[in-house]
């Protein structure tokens, strides 16, 4: 009892972090379609979003665990923010100048600050107690992470998208000059709130290094089941469950963003109005934390994390197939439902794929992270098939049906290949994580 009641005080600090990552990532779902609007973009160039947020994590995955090997966790999430609250204050000047490539910048800044502080969040919440719980762990930081999300769509989406179905209709008829003056004034409403997020991610830093958040080391982390930690290894890749879990991980990121960063864009193109549609993001992520709620009731207790998974991988398949044959709101609603099983993905992909790496765990983490570039590159797909088939964007959900495929695949066998030669005694005699 007394090691549990050690957990809580880190893992509130965490939470606050995944609050954060929560409202600074899933912001993207109004930024898209805002500066869609306010720097004239086609799908695919305001996609460009999370495209930016998310490369910084590939980039930056593996310089943020030779960071960590050196600084510690601790010092390393207070570094993640101060280079967040760079990123962030670089909206300032893209505003004033209605600079695309500067705003991108300051996305990919964001995002290396990001990479840094998850590569440190992530294992931490992994490591910091009992390893089969890993998912319910997760399912708590999700809950902080999402309704971050919520918050940031239903405050900055008021700000940034509010008639902005007016906007459109405004700079339809404008002249050159008249339409460059809207849109100077309009993209002037990104620097106020972007100057509040700095502060207050200057804030949390400071908060974090007074904190007595404690250090913990990989070899502190109990061996999940039955197994021993395989010290054996002498590389991270000699670890199959792990590297085909880093491929889970980056088809997941597809599912998990696309319902959220792509819905407007995708229900502007069904022909909905923007007052309507800039609210469907918003009901994903409802969807999505009730996915995370659920996962902290139902796992390890009533399902194990690779059934959670199998589960997850079959519903998102059949929805995504129901969106591809139904039109207008049903398609939308099939859709936004998908935010469920994704919100567990996530968490139980990781908890599989991480378990037992012993002191290659920062590492693993590093490569997990390196994954969530999916996150951004089939949201480019998915705007590049509705650029080119405007007439049937539906077409563009299609995207995500071999990442189901995929996940399924992960589910019931690629979780539990511990050699990557065929061992087929091995697999049988694998034991099941509840």
């Amino acid at each position: 009892m007394a090691k549990v009641k050690s957990y809580i005080y880190p893992l509130v600090i965490i939470a606050i972090l995944f609050f954060v990552f929560g409202f600074i990532t899933w912001v993207n779902g109004i930024l898209i379609p805002y500066f869609q609007i306010c720097l004239e973009l086609t799908n695919f160039q305001s996609l460009l979003v999370a495209f930016a947020s998310y490369i910084a994590y590939f980039f930056m995955a593996i310089p943020s665990a030779w960071i960590l090997k050196h600084t510690g966790y601790k010092k390393g999430m207070v570094i993640g923010l101060l280079v967040m609250a760079l990123g962030t204050v670089m909206f300032v000047p893209a505003a004033f100048s209605r600079t695309y490539l500067l705003f991108l910048g300051g996305l990919f800044v964001t995002g290396t600050g990001l990479a840094l502080l998850q590569t440190a969040a992530n294992p931490y919440v992994a490591i910091i107690g009992p390893a089969e719980s890993t998912a319910q762990r997760i399912g708590f930081m999700g809950i902080a992470n999402k309704t971050a999300g919520i918050l940031s769509q239903r405050i900055l989406g008021a700000i940034f998208l509010l008639n902005a179905d007016s906007i459109v209709a405004s700079i339809s008829t404008a002249s050159i000059e008249e339409k460059a003056a809207i849109l100077d004034e309009y993209v002037l409403k990104v620097v106020d709130p972007y100057l509040v997020i700095t502060a207050i991610l200057a804030l949390l830093a400071v908060m974090v290094f007074f904190s007595k958040l404690p250090e913990v080391e990989e070899s502190e982390s109990e061996p999940l089941g039955s197994e021993k930690p395989e010290g054996s290894k002498t590389s991270v890749f000699q670890y199959p469950y792990l590297v085909l879990g880093v491929i889970a991980l980056f088809m997941a990121g597809g599912c998990e963003v696309i319902p959220i960063d792509g819905i407007i864009l995708y229900s502007r193109n069904l022909g909905i109005p923007l007052q309507e549609s800039r609210h469907f993001a918003e009901y994903t992520l409802y969807a999505m934390l009730v996915g995370y709620v659920a996962s902290t009731v139902l796992i390890p207790k009533w399902l194990s994390q690779q059934a959670a998974l199998k589960y997850c991988a079959i519903s998102g398949f059949i929805l995504i197939m129901a969106a591809y044959f139904t039109t207008g709101m049903v398609s939308i609603y099939c859709l936004i439902c998908t935010g469920f099983g994704a919100a567990l993905l996530w968490g139980v992909i990781w908890g599989l794929a991480i378990r037992n790496l012993s002191k290659f765990t920062k590492m693993g983490s590093a490569l997990l992270l390196m994954s969530v570039i999916g996150g951004g590159i089939f949201p480019l797909l998915f705007g590049s098939i509705i650029d080119w088939n405007p007439d049937s964007p539906q077409t563009a959900v299609l995207v995500l049906i071999p990442c189901y495929s995929y996940l399924f695949f992960y589910a019931t066998w690629g979780w539990k290949k511990k050699e990557w030669k065929s061992s087929r005694a091995s697999n049988q005699n694998a034991p099941v994580y509840q």
